[in-house]
């Protein structure tokens, strides 16, 4: 779900304070998006709003969530966002979230 390696080498990237903002504004950006989702999802926009989040979770180790993201974008280029299990991808993001954040209080990231 989570691929703490990748964490361990963006925290070796760029800092520890550094990467407390990083997390900050992932957090906070990502939740935006996945509550607008939840209760005004745009069918049209959905395969780029995917891409975003898949994006965002490549960058912090979130495999599983950008993995669902990845398919779900490619569900809508192909004219499918209908067939967006979309419940899936944000109750993938709360698990992934919360193991994240447990992670890190544990000390998974040093």
């Amino acid at each position: 779900m989570i691929d703490w390696s990748r964490i361990k080498s963006l925290r070796d990237e760029v800092g520890a304070e550094d990467f407390d903002e990083i997390v900050d504004v992932f957090i906070e950006e990502v939740t935006d998006m996945t509550d607008r989702l939840r209760t005004a999802p745009q069918p049209g926009a959905l395969g780029e709003n995917l891409h975003a989040l898949k994006g965002s979770a490549l960058n912090l180790g979130f495999t599983t969530f950008a993995e669902l993201c990845q398919s779900g974008e490619s569900l809508a280029a192909q004219g499918h966002a209908d067939q967006i299990n979309l419940a899936q991808v944000l109750e993938c993001y709360e698990a992934s979230r919360t193991a994240f954040l447990s992670g890190l209080a544990e000390g998974a990231a040093v």
